[in-house]
């Protein structure tokens, strides 16, 4: 196993629990954004964790990771829907690694003598 995701999640969520104690506006500002971001009815509980997994994993968030893997499965997602969701991050992190490739061509042409 990489992770004791077993520990990992609850030690993260007692981290948060922390750091709100000592400043508690911003615990209660970052709470504000998941309440508002699962408003509305256009994408299911479910769906929301599931893209929240992919976002975790490209922004290298194991706490993401861990908290929202555990969300999407109590929301019920399968293995399935997740493979199918990280393979999505891992296409788009692709992509994004392609353009920013492209841009790294255009400095080398860029800083050539007479350029």
């Amino acid at each position: 196993m990489l992770f004791d995701w077993n520990n990992y999640v609850p030690a993260v969520k007692r981290a948060l629990g922390r750091l709100g104690k000592t400043h508690p506006r911003m615990l209660a500002a970052y709470q504000g954004l998941a309440g508002a971001a699962s408003e509305g009815d256009a994408l299911d509980a479910k769906t929301r964790e599931l893209i929240a997994v992919a976002v975790g994993v490209s922004l290298r968030c194991d706490g993401c990771i861990g908290t929202h893997t555990e969300a999407a499965r109590r929301a019920g997602a399968t293995e399935a829907e997740l493979a199918q969701a990280l393979a999505t991050a891992i296409q788009v992190n692709a992509g994004a690694a392609y353009v920013y490739s492209l841009r790294a061509f255009e400095a080398f042409e860029a800083t050539a003598p007479g350029a």
